[in-house]
C-alpha cells in the first residue's frame, strides 16, 4: 500500500459560519448520470481517512469530503469551536453550500454524530446513511481521551518530541493490527505544527458525551435508510454498539462487521469497506 493512494485533490476553501473549511470534490471522468456521496470523518482524523473510498466511488459518483474545522487543513485556531453541536450545524450549512438536497452520506466516528445531528436537529435529508464505527451511544471516549479532556492545557505544553510520540501511538492504537508507519504519519501530520499541537488537545476537551444524548433520544425519528458497519475488534467503541444502534434506528438496518478490524475500518480493510459501499449504493 503506497501513500499515493491517499491523495485527495487540492482543497477548495469555503467559509462556513465564519470558519475556513477545506473541502474536496471528485467526479467521474466521463459525464454520466450519477448520485452524490458525502463523506464525514471523525477524530482525530481528517478527510484522508476516506480518500481511498472516495477515489473508488468517484468512478461513478460525484463525491464530496470536508475537513471539519479544527481538523486536517481547515482552520485550527484557538477561536475555532470543535464541539459536536457546532460541527452538526456546519455540516448542515455545508450541504446547503454544495446544494445537495438528498445525498448519500458516509460517516465515521464522531462524523456519525455530526451527520445524524444535521439530519435530526437541522432538518437535512439524506437518500441513505452509512455509519461506520460511530460515536453516538454511551459510553464513548477512552480513559486516555477523558484524561486529556480534563488536563488539556498540561498536554498542550508537552515538549514537541513527547507530543509527536503520543499522537503517533494514539493514532496507531485505534487499529487492531499495526498500520503502516507512513499511513500513521500522514494522519498525524496536521497535529504536529505549532498550531496543531494545542488544537489536538483542544478538540478532545470540547467533545462531550452530553452532546450525543439528544441524538440518541432522536434516533427513532431518522427519516432515511441506514446501514451500519463496524470493526469486530474495535478497541475504542465495542462492536456490540452496532447492534444496539440498529435497535434504535427505524427499519431493518443491516449491520456489517469486519473480523480482525479495529476502529479504522476504512484504512484497515479498504477493499471490504469499498465492497460494502458499492453494494449499498446499488
Amino acid at each position: 500500500m503506497t501513500i499515493d493512494r491517499f491523495d485527495l485533490p487540492e482543497p477548495i476553501f469555503v467559509s462556513v459560519g465564519g470558519d475556513r473549511v477545506a473541502t474536496y470534490e471528485l467526479a467521474p471522468e466521463v459525464d454520466v448520470p450519477s448520485s452524490d456521496v458525502v463523506f464525514c470523518h471523525g477524530t482525530p482524523w481528517s478527510a484522508q481517512v476516506w480518500a481511498q473510498a472516495a477515489r473508488h466511488l468517484s468512478a461513478g459518483h460525484r463525491v464530496y469530503l470536508w475537513d471539519m474545522p479544527g481538523y486536517g487543513r481547515s482552520a485550527q485556531g484557538s477561536d475555532v469551536r470543535t464541539d459536536l453541536p457546532t460541527q452538526m450545524l456546519r455540516f448542515a450549512m455545508l450541504l446547503d453550500h454544495w446544494r445537495l438536497e438528498s445525498p448519500f452520506v458516509v460517516a465515521h466516528d464522531i462524523g456519525g454524530a455530526v451527520a445524524l445531528g444535521a439530519h435530526l436537529m437541522h432538518g437535512r435529508d439524506y437518500d441513505s446513511l452509512f455509519l461506520w464505527d460511530v460515536v453516538t451511544l454511551d459510553p464513548w471516549g477512552s480513559e486516555f481521551f477523558r484524561l486529556v479532556a480534563d488536563n488539556s492545557d498540561i498536554f498542550a505544553a508537552l515538549p514537541v518530541p513527547l507530543h509527536r510520540a503520543l499522537v503517533f501511538e494514539y493514532m496507531a492504537g485505534a487499529a487492531h493490527q499495526r498500520l503502516d508507519a507512513d499511513i500513521v504519519a500522514m494522519l498525524t501530520e496536521p497535529w504536529i505544527s505549532d498550531e496543531g499541537q494545542p488544537a489536538f488537545y483542544r478538540q478532545i476537551a470540547e467533545l462531550s458525551p452530553e452532546h450525543t444524548r439528544a441524538i440518541v433520544d432522536a434516533l427513532p425519528r431518522v427519516r432515511c435508510n441506514t446501514s451500519i458497519g463496524w470493526g469486530q475488534q474495535d478497541p475504542w467503541i465495542p462492536v456490540e454498539q452496532a447492534y444496539r444502534l440498529r435497535q434504535l434506528v427505524p427499519g431493518r438496518s443491516p449491520v456489517i462487521t469486519l473480523p480482525g478490524v479495529g476502529h479504522l475500518s476504512p484504512l484497515e480493510a479498504p477493499a471490504l469497506v469499498q465492497q460494502a459501499l458499492d453494494a449499498w449504493l446499488r
